[in-house]
Formats: structure tokens, C-alpha cells, sequence
């Protein structure tokens, strides 16, 4: 059937009226339309109609029209820009631990993450501690605020020296640990020494904190205790950041006799020691004791995170800290999250007191053993011009320096064209890096072969790149002897 043009002459004229009005305004009635615009009222009738088809106008019996909400694909734009002056300069930048977190598009090769590759999780056995857990009523009331007593005593016994359960603090992982101790022990403008490099989601912890990462220099054995101390002297700082165990990201693991130095470096500081142990069970050895455990003088604050070990989502850590540190500590996570759910912490005490815990950590040392062989192998065999830190004595993480004149942010944007994903050296210093790095990490891959893999796909990705001048590169910053 044709339709009627005056119809649509109507409407275009109504449209064009009720744009005008806003939500909620009355139409004309549908006589005065009529009387109006020369038009019969079927007319008038069908033209409502089609504009009420479109959304435009509401009709309610015995009311009228009414011009209707607007949809949101045709609402003005938001003005947001207010929120730039409210908000003021302070800046959260995420950019570094997302792009650790982010998940690899389809068919390319993650040499990045520093979780278990879900192969590696014992899921099935934390599925079996979570039914357990869940059956006991207990679970799903309110936890005591410092963590359930059994996890806590756990973590003391795992520490050992004279940590006792009550130093323990249960938080809601690694990370979470991390920025409550920034935010509580230091106040926003102060500096905070960290090891250079170090942990990207240190760095914005603490810049999220309001502090300044000021960096100490490591070598192969770890931060050196005399620039430490120099550090102290220059900065009046009251706060180190470190990981004295496998060192992320160049697999450094501290000595005792440097432990013990950092420790009487910071008491004469009057500082403390944030000791990040997120490694504790990623060694392939005995490794030096922790520093909490030499220290009597409440300079250390210790993290004990689960979740590299276990799965990305126990989110489970121990804090430990003693005298008023530790009720600051307290205080502070009180009020910023009450406490950890406590169906999470029965599930992470359930599986630790079976013995699928000490089957898991075994697969998990011969894996990591396997894992870095192979990628270190690769490394040395398809890109023989970068050259390896150290070789660790276990965690994920390999540190690769590259030659001095590579264009590192060039080479990552490759790779990943290549099917290999790969962490730029930039994001784990505080200030300018000294040269190009990469680092690559063994377990988010699904099999040693695909590390083999991956790294061929970065050597085709590094022989790519431009050669730079000879005269521009030696006027960089040179790499480090360490």
C-alpha cells in the first residue's frame, strides 16, 4: 500500500517540533494540529503514530502527547572535562602492571606474567579444599580481623626464626600488601629507596601512595649495601622496597652476609625494610633466610603472598610486622577493607594442610627447572647477541640485555607482530634505564617447546629492526656492568 505523503510531511514537521521540546513537554492536541496544519485527523493520528514508533513522543489516553526521554545514542555529550580540574595533577598510572596482567590475543606466545600457566594450577585440588571449606558452617561467618588463627599460624611456621602467628596479618594478596604498607608507613611527598630495577606494581604502588621510588642500584648478588646506605644519607628516606629472593625481574637472590648489611644499614637509617617475598616458593634450592627472621628490632615488614604459587585467584598473603608498625598496619587495612573473605582463607588453609600442597610445590620446582633451561637455551641459540644477567636459581623470569643501539620499545611492537609477547625493560626503573632490556618469563607459556617457539619469533622480530648508527648509540646511556 502507498503511503500517504502528507503523512510524512506531518511527521518530518513534528520531528523536527519535538527535538525542540524537552522530555516530558505536551504536544498540541490533536485537534489543534488538525486546525493547524489543514489535515484530516487520520492524518494528524497515523503522523503521532509513526513518531511514537520512532520513540520520539509518548501518547497517553485521555493526557495527550508528550514528547518522550531521549534515547541515549541521541543525548548531548557529556561534559566530563570538570573532573580534570577537580581531580588536580595526581596521577595513577596502571600502564605497567596491565600490561603484565593483560591476557595474549589468540596464537601468540605470552613470554610475560608471573603467574602458572593454567596447566600448572592445581585446580582440581583447590576445588576439593574450597567444597571443604564451604561445608564447615563457620566459613560464612565473619572472620577474626587479623585472618583465621590456623592460616596464621601457618605463615609464622613457614617464616620460622621468631615470628609468631600474632605478628601475622592475613591481606588480600601480594599487591595489596604492598600498597598498605606504603600507604602506611610513609606520607605522600616522602621518597621510598627501591632496588633499580625492580617490580613494576611496586612503582605504582608507591607513586599511587604519593611517594618517590628513588633508585639503588643492584649487582649480581642483589642491591649493594653500601649505596644503600649512601641513598639513606643523601634522601633522609624511612622506607626500602625490596626482593631480596629471585630478585623480579633479574632472578638476583641476596646473600646472608648482604642480608644481615641491609638490616644494620636501615636500623641506623631509623628506616624500614618492606620485605617483598613473593618468590619464597619458586626456588630450585636452599635459599638464604629471610630478612624477617634475622631482624629483632621491627625493621622488617614482611609479604608472604600464596598466589604464585597456587593461582592467580588466592589471593591470599601473610603481613607480618611487629610494635607499633604493625598496629598502624592494622588500622590501616581496617578501614580500607574490613578483612579477606573467609571462605578464601579456609580454602588456602585446607589445601596447605594437605598433602596436595607438597605434591603441587614439587611438580612445580621440576617444572620451573625444565621451564628455565629451555628458555634460557632458546635464548642463547637464537639470539646470541643479547646476553643474560644471570642465570637464577629459579623463580619465572629471565633479564635480558640487549645490544646497545636496539630500539627496545621498537622491538616489543614487533614481537608482538611476530606472535610473542614480551615485557619492555623500560617499566621496571623508577628513572632512566641504563640501556635496553627485555625480560621474558617461563610460565605463563603452555610447554618448554613453545618457549623455543616464542623466542624464535622474537629473533625474527629482532632482526627486523634498523641498525642504529654507530655515533647515536654510543652517545646513549651504556648498560651496566652488573
Amino acid at each position: 500500500m502507498k503511503k500517504d505523503s502528507s503523512i510524512d510531511r506531518l511527521a518530518a514537521i513534528l520531528r523536527a517540533e519535538v527535538d525542540r521540546l524537552r522530555p516530558g513537554d505536551r504536544l498540541p492536541s490533536s485537534r489543534e494540529l488538525v486546525a493547524r496544519f489543514g489535515v484530516s485527523p487520520v492524518t494528524v493520528s497515523r503522523a503521532l503514530a509513526q513518531l511514537a514508533a520512532e520513540g520520539r513522543v509518548v501518547t497517553r489516553p485521555g493526557s495527550g502527547t508528550f514528547a518522550a526521554p531521549r534515547p541515549a545514542g541521541r543525548a548531548e555529550a557529556a561534559d566530563l572535562s570538570w573532573q580534570t580540574v577537580a581531580l588536580g595533577d595526581r596521577v595513577i598510572d596502571d600502564t605497567g602492571v596491565a600490561a603484565l596482567l593483560a591476557q595474549p590475543p589468540e596464537g601468540v606466545i605470552p613470554l610475560v606474567g608471573g603467574y602458572l600457566h593454567p596447566n600448572l594450577v592445581p585446580a582440581r585440588e583447590l576445588a576439593a579444599a574450597a567444597g571443604r571449606a564451604a561445608r564447615r558452617p563457620e566459613t560464612w561467618l565473619m572472620p577474626p580481623l587479623s585472618g583465621v588463627a590456623g592460616l596464621r599460624r601457618w605463615f609464622a611456621t613457614e617464616l620460622g626464626g621468631d615470628v609468631t602467628a600474632s605478628d601475622v596479618q592475613v591481606v588480600a594478596g601480594g599487591q595489596a600488601a604492598l600498597a598498605h604498607a606504603f600507604r602506611a608507613l610513609a606520607a605522600p611527598g616522602q621518597p621510598v629507596l627501591v632496588e633499580t630495577p625492580t617490580y613494576p606494581g611496586a612503582l605504582a604502588a608507591a607513586k599511587a601512595a604519593g611517594l618517590r621510588p628513588v633508585a639503588v642500584p643492584i649487582d649480581a648478588d642483589g642491591v649493594r649495601p653500601d649505596l644503600l646506605a649512601e641513598a639513606f644519607a643523601v634522601t633522609g628516606a624511612r622506607l626500602f622496597y625490596c626482593q631480596p629472593t629471585l630478585h623480579n625481574p633479574t632472578g638476583a637472590t641476596l646473600p646472608r652476609e648482604r642480608r644481615e648489611q641491609v638490616l644494620a644499614v636501615a636500623r641506623a637509617a631509623g628506616a624500614f625494610v618492606i620485605e617483598d617475598d613473593y618468590a619464597r616458593y619458586l626456588a630450585l634450592g636452599p635459599t638464604p633466610p629471610p630478612l624477617v627472621t634475622l631482624d629483632t628490632h621491627g625493621v622488617v615488614v614482611h609479604v608472604h603472598s600464596l598466589t604464585k604459587i597456587t593461582s592467580p585467584s588466592l589471593r591470599v598473603a601473610g603481613l607480618v610486622a611487629r610494635g607499633p608498625a604493625a598496629h598502624r598496619l592494622r588500622a590501616a587495612r581496617l578501614v580500607e577493607s574490613f578483612f579477606v573473605a573467609r571462605q578464601l582463607q579456609e580454602t588456602a588453609l585446607e589445601f596447605l594442610e594437605s598433602p596436595a600442597w607438597r605434591r603441587h610445590r614439587a611438580a612445580i620446582t621440576a617444572e620451573l627447572a625444565a621451564r628455565r633451561d629451555a628458555l634460557a637455551g632458546a635464548v642463547a641459540r637464537h639470539l646470541p647477541d643479547a646476553q643474560l644477567h644471570l642465570l637464577p636459581h629459579g623463580g619465572v623470569h629471565l633479564w635480558v640485555r640487549l645490544p646497545r643501539e636496539t630500539d627496545e620499545a621498537a622491538l616489543v611492537e614487533a614481537a608482538l607482530r611476530h606472535g610473542v609477547l614480551v615485557s619492555p625493560g623500560r617499566i621496571y626503573y623508577p628513572s632512566e634505564p641504563p640501556g635496553p632490556h627485555i625480560r621474558l618469563t617461563h610460565i605463563a607459556a603452555a610447554h618448554p617447546p613453545e618457549l623455543a617457539e616464542g623466542v624464535r619469533r622474537l629473533a625474527a622480530a629482532f632482526a627486523e629492526q634498523p641498525a642504529v648508527p654507530r655515533r647515536e648509540a654510543e652517545s646513549g646511556a651504556g648498560v651496566p656492568s652488573a
